[in-house]
């Protein structure tokens, strides 16, 4: 019982301070969950991050459940996934029942304008942990690059690709690595 607990509070206060979506969130889920807690491990991080972003769900979410799940199977991604949501009700409620009030003032028009920016200099330190721990060779360089090209000038592309099917093209390409490594591993 003391580990849901655990599970609960420690992701009711990731929950409460976690600001800007799950890539805004990974420098503080790796410091509280990897470097403070050792619940898990920051290539297992990653592996959530990718996991959640292709699930349906917001992401901080998908990776406390999945989290949960590892501590403490069924009930601990319950305890995680409402210790995670917990928090952000009650303050989203809170401002729902005031921001009317007050979101034409300066002052809070100059706070949101704070916060975006801190929001993107998280994003930004996320990508590049991301980054340094995804693109690891050659082969995964050259797909970053393709994707990348893809989504940003999928609009000069006579069709779009959907974000899903980028994942799986990416998800496929990584397996047919996988699959031509260990061939090449088997005729040595």
């Amino acid at each position: 019982m003391s580990d849901l607990l655990d599970l609960y509070w420690t992701f009711a206060k990731i929950g409460c301070v976690t600001f800007g979506g799950g890539y805004a969130m990974l420098p503080i889920l790796e410091r509280e969950l990897v470097d403070k807690r050792g619940w898990t491990t920051m290539d297992e991080l990653r592996d959530y991050f990718s996991i959640g972003q292709c699930t349906p769900g917001i992401i901080a979410l998908n990776v406390s459940t999945f989290i949960g799940e590892k501590r403490g199977k069924v009930p601990g991604a319950l305890a995680a996934t409402t210790g995670f949501l917990a928090g952000p009700i009650v303050i989203i409620l809170i401002i729902a029942a005031f921001l009317t009030n007050f979101a034409d003032l300066p002052l809070v028009q100059h706070a949101f304008a704070g916060i975006r920016v801190c929001v993107c200099v998280l994003i930004v330190q996320a990508v590049f942990r991301l980054w340094k721990g995804s693109v690891v060779d050659p082969f995964t360089l050259i797909l970053y690059l393709l994707v990348f090209a893809l989504n940003a000038f999928g609009s000069l592309l006579p069709v779009k690709l959907p974000a899903a099917v980028l994942v799986l093209i990416s998800g496929a390409a990584g397996i047919a690595m996988y699959l031509r490594k260990g061939k090449a591993g088997d005729a040595k």
